[in-house]
């Protein structure tokens, strides 16, 4: 039967059911690996949380507990020969089958006998030599490890699972952002161009950098944890350039940091009549630029697949560039 729940006991069960249902989907996934690693195959990673979920909800209608996937037993499986879902199918049966006719006798093993078997099952699942080789890992990783540890052991294991989600979180983004860098490449370029001199001239790309342009090249996921290192790349630029190419071919994520940090720049070159182009852009960024206000401000004409094309389009601007006019000296009275 479906219980009978009030806000009350919703809003007390979602944390506990949150933190089982990730470590059901952790314990299960991780059971699959190492599966995948004995007999060298590769699991499908979503069905298994589908059919995870699916009994997990069927589950509780007739009395049982939530479960996963248990790596001693899948372990013990594969080294029995188990290889296919046949072999599954059989355990869940034999476990039916004790359920239903056989619990008379499994009633008469002695409680030592299951005691001893809990403790050999726990020992091996500690992992304990697993433990010993992530203290080796860097301190960051060891911190969240350790910290998560004595959680669950003095306090609870839910609080335990929310702020190692948390600092992992955290420590995930900390690490992105230091792989992310923004450079100028302006003086790279113009330096290919004339070792590329040397070269045929079937095999020669028109990479020269005119005067008066600015290239920046940023690298890695482009979100708020390395748009400050893009600002602070932009302030180091001496003078004011007439075009800024802003190269994107190694930016794989743009969230709406980035965004309005492009647009930010984009309304500044506007300002100084600085003409702002994007290049080498990727498909997750180009779909995320096309939904933002910044698309509108910085326009199609100014988004180029390849730098070659920026170039050009930079060369036509420098070319029409009306210069400003310059007031003449009055005449010198006789």
């Amino acid at each position: 039967m479906l219980p009978r729940l009030g806000i009350a006991e919703w809003t007390a069960l979602v944390t506990p059911a949150f933190s089982i249902a990730l470590l059901g989907a952790v314990e299960s996934l991780l059971s699959a690996v190492v599966s995948d690693g004995m007999i060298g195959s590769r699991h499908r990673a979503n069905m298994e949380l589908v059919a995870q979920g699916i009994a997990n909800i069927a589950s509780p209608l007739f009395g049982g507990i939530p479960a996963t996937g248990a790596i001693a037993r899948t372990a013990t499986n594969v080294r029995n020969g188990g290889r296919t879902p046949v072999a599954g199918i059989v355990h869940a049966l034999t476990l039916l089958l004790i359920t239903l006719f056989f619990g008379k006798w499994a009633a008469l093993i002695p409680m030592a006998t299951l005691a001893a078997i809990l403790v050999v099952v726990a020992y091996h699942m500690s992992e304990w030599r697993t433990f010993r080789e992530e203290v080796r890992a860097p301190k960051s990783d060891v911190a969240v490890l350790l910290t998560t540890f004595f959680l669950t052991v003095a306090v609870d294991l839910t609080v335990a699972i929310e702020i190692g989600m948390v600092l992992s979180a955290f420590l995930f983004m900390h690490r992105m952002s230091e792989v992310t860098a923004v450079n100028a490449v302006t003086q790279e370029l113009a330096r290919e161009a004339r070792d590329e001199a040397d070269v045929p001239l079937s095999q020669l790309t028109p990479r020269s950098v005119p005067a008066g342009v600015e290239i920046f090249e940023i690298s890695g996921a482009f979100f708020f944890g390395a748009v400050e290192a893009f600002k602070e790349t932009l302030r180091a630029v001496g003078s004011k350039p007439k075009v800024l190419i802003i190269r994107m071919r190694d930016v794989s994520l743009l969230d709406s940091t980035g965004l309005r940090a492009l647009r930010d720049v984009v309304r500044h070159g506007r300002a100084e009549r600085t003409l702002v182009l994007i290049a080498e852009i990727h498909a997750q960024p180009m779909a995320a630029l096309e939904r933002s206000p910044t698309f509108e401000e910085l326009g199609e004409g100014q988004i180029y697949m390849t730098l070659e094309d920026a170039l050009d389009r930079a060369r036509d601007h420098l070319a029409t560039r009306t210069p400003t006019p310059i007031a003449p000296f009055p005449a010198a009275k006789p």
